[in-house]
C-alpha cells in the first residue's frame, strides 16, 4: 500500500516535470546519448550537436567486488522492495548507509551496520557521527565495526554474510550496499577533451566548464556536493550566464546547508571543528556547544537528546560552521543558512 501511493507521488512529480518541458518547448529525445566526435551527441542511429552541451548524468551507487555481491541491493533497490525484511545488513558508514538503516529499523527489522572503521559519518563534525552511532545503538542496532563483507552465500534460510573479521550472520533477508558512488561518465568522454580528475569525476571550473569549451557538468558528475538542489541551482546560474547575459554568475559552493535524515534528523552548515582547526589554527578557533532534552522527552521513559554546537573563527567570532543534532533540526537549519551566508557572528546568535 505505501509502495503503491510513494510510486504514485513519484509518476506524479515526473508527470509534472515532463508538463513544464513541454510548456518551455524542451525537445525531449529517450534514449542512451554519447560523444562520437567533437560536440557530437549520438542517440541510437541519430546525430545531434549543438553550441552548448551540458553533461548532468549523476552517479551510481558501488557494488563490491566480492564473491555473491549481487545478491545484495543497493538504495535503488530500497525503494523496490514489497515486504519488510525481517534482518537487515547495511554495509556502510556515510549518510545514505545511516538513512535507510533508521528506515528500515523504524519499522521494524532487526538492522545490523557494517562499518569499516569504528566511526559513521566520517566526512562530517565528528561529534554527529559519534552521537548517531550512540543514539542507534542505544535503540537496538547492532554494529559490526572495524571489518569489511568479504563473501555473501545465499540459500533456502536467506543469505549468509562472511566478514574479513570472521563474523558471519546467517538467515539476512536483506543486503544493502551503500559504500559510496561513483559519477556516470561512461557516455564517450573518450571522444571529446573532457578531463576527469583521480576520483573520475569530470573537472570543471567554477562556472561549470570542462576542458572542452562548450561542454559544461554540474552534479553528481563532478563529485561536489552531491545534493540536488545544488545541482538545481548550478544549472540556473549556468543557464543564466549562457541565455541571460549575466557572464560573471556562478554558485558559491561555501556555507550550503545539508541535512541528513537520520533517527533523529542531523543538520550541518560550514566546516567542521576538525577543519575549522586545519584552516585558522587552533588559537583562531572556538568552539561553543550545548547539549539538552528537549521537552518533548521530558516526561517519557525513551529519551533523545539535542547536540547544537558553533564553530568560531577570528576575534568576531565568525560563525563558520553550525552543527545540530536532534529532531527536527533538519527544518530548523534553513534560517541559519541564511545567516551564516550573511556572515553571522557569535554576537548575533546571542542577540
Amino acid at each position: 500500500m505505501f509502495k503503491e501511493k510513494r510510486d504514485n507521488y513519484v509518476q506524479r512529480l515526473n508527470g509534472i516535470y515532463e508538463a513544464n518541458l513541454k510548456k518551455s518547448d524542451v525537445t525531449v529525445i529517450n534514449g542512451a546519448a554519447r560523444f562520437v566526435g567533437h560536440k557530437i551527441i549520438a542517440v541510437g542511429d541519430e546525430r545531434y550537436t549543438a553550441d552548448h552541451i551540458l553533461i548532468a548524468t549523476g552517479g551510481y551507487p558501488v557494488i563490491p567486488n566480492i564473491p555473491g555481491a549481487e545478491h545484495g541491493i543497493t538504495s535503488d533497490g530500497f525503494f523496490e522492495l514489497n515486504t519488510l525484511p525481517k534482518k537487515v545488513v547495511v554495509v556502510g558508514s556515510g549518510y545514505i548507509a545511516v538513512e535507510l538503516a533508521g528506515i528500515f529499523h523504524a519499522l521494524g527489522s532487526h538492522v545490523t551496520v557494517v562499518t569499516r572503521t569504528n566511526k559513521i559519518l566520517r566526512a562530517f563534525d565528528s561529534m554527529l557521527g559519534s552521537a548517531l552511532l550512540e543514539e542507534m545503538s542505544s535503540h537496538g542496532m547492532s554494529f559490526a565495526q572495524n571489518t569489511t563483507v568479504s563473501s555473501v552465500e545465499k540459500s533456502s534460510n536467506g543469505l549468509t554474510v562472511k566478514m574479513a573479521s570472521g563474523v558471519v550472520l546467517d538467515g539476512v533477508a536483506c543486503l544493502l550496499w551503500a559504500i559510496g558512488r561513483r559519477p556516470s561518465t561512461d557516455v564517450g568522454l573518450d571522444k571529446t577533451n573532457v578531463k576527469l580528475d583521480e576520483a573520475g569525476n569530470i573537472k570543471v571550473d567554477e562556472f561549470q566548464n570542462t576542458s572542452c569549451k562548450g561542454v559544461y557538468a554540474l552534479g553528481d558528475v563532478c563529485g561536489k556536493y552531491l545534493l540536488t538542489p545544488v545541482a538545481i541551482a548550478a544549472g540556473r546560474r549556468l543557464a543564466e550566464r549562457l541565455f541571460n547575459n549575466k557572464p560573471n554568475l556562478k554558485l558559491d559552493y561555501s556555507n550550503i546547508p545539508t541535512v541528513i535524515f537520520s533517527h533523529p534528523p542531523i543538520g550541518t552548515i560550514g566546516i567542521s571543528e576538525e577543519e575549522a582547526i586545519k584552516t585558522y589554527g587552533r588559537e583562531n578557533v572556538k568552539v561553543y556547544r550545548s547539549k539538552f532534552t528537549p521537552m518533548y522527552y521530558s516526561m517519557t521513559e525513551r529519551k533523545s537528546k539535542c547536540l547544537i554546537k558553533l564553530v568560531c573563527q577570528g576575534p568576531d567570532e565568525k560563525v563558520v560552521g553550525l552543527h545540530l543534532f536532534g529532531d527536527s533540526v533538519d527544518e530548523m537549519l534553513q534560517g541559519f543558512g541564511v545567516a551564516i551566508k550573511m556572515g553571522a557572528t557569535k554576537a548575533d546568535f546571542d542577540e
